[in-house]
């Protein structure tokens, strides 16, 4: 958290690029629904909060730096100081996404409630405090498993010289198969069915429903199946970590 705050300039665009982002939501949207009551079960009220919820998850999750940081070290010879201290380096790395969550949970949030009392938008919120509490375990459950997977793309700079090809593919794809851009429930049912089998599904798009009050009936699917997946990746990165770190010899490329 202290290191949070050598980026004052960083927080302000966090929050510029929050409330834009739900801006061109909020313009798009708003043509759509023009004439209509609803659009695929979402009044206007619900597509708008969605995009608030959605666009503070996505903005909190800071792990996509965890990827570059340990590539870059790797690369240089720098990574030899995580082998040296006396820490765990992927609690280091969990650590570390724990901070910058923690700092900018206060400026995010900010953001989004400055732009619901400036359009004067409805917000939806679910009643339960069950759903609440579950959906926040999915919010906790769905940054730990972006965590994991971005520590799991850094340690592949063990193997391969470059993984910026690996990183632009990743970072595409969930934008769109968490719900970010559109939710997904606009998609195909069939190809619905499959994203559920996935962890992403249950990143940003199930917990942002359940707040609005949505899908409730996968609430405690989305528990089970986040946490399945965070076990299968910390089963994968033991083994990528034990299987490769042999091969670094502590200089750069």
């Amino acid at each position: 958290m202290k290191t949070q705050l050598v980026w004052r300039v960083d927080v302000v665009f966090q929050m510029i690029f929050t409330i834009c982002k739900i801006l061109f939501a909020y313009l798009l949207w708003h043509m759509i629904f023009t004439g209509k009551d609803k659009v695929m079960g979402f009044s206007f009220a619900a597509m708008m909060s969605y995009y608030l919820i959605s666009s503070f998850l996505s903005q909190l999750d800071m792990s996509q730096g965890i990827s570059e940081e340990i590539s870059q070290r790797i690369r240089n010879g720098t990574f030899s100081k995580y082998l040296i201290l006396p820490i765990r380096v992927e609690g280091y790395f969990l650590a570390m996404e724990l901070g910058m969550v923690l700092f900018y949970l206060v400026f995010v949030l900010a953001a989004g409630v400055v732009w619901v009392e400036i359009f004067q938008i409805h917000f939806l919120f679910t009643s339960s405090l069950f759903v609440v509490a579950g959906a926040l375990l999915i919010i906790i459950e769905g940054m730990i498993f972006m965590v994991l997977l971005n520590f799991y793309f850094g340690l592949l700079t063990l193997k391969y010289q470059g993984i910026g090809t690996f990183l632009m593919i990743k970072n595409n794809l969930i934008a769109l198969i968490t719900g970010t851009l559109i939710p997904l429930a606009l998609f195909p049912n069939e190809i619905l069915l499959l994203m559920k089998l996935f962890p992403f599904y249950y990143i940003t798009y199930l917990p942002s429903m359940l707040l609005i009050g949505y899908c409730e009936n996968e609430l405690m699917r989305g528990i089970f199946i986040l946490l399945l997946w965070c076990i299968v990746l910390q089963i994968i990165i033991w083994h990528t970590w034990n299987r490769y770190r042999k091969a670094y010899d502590g200089v750069g490329i």
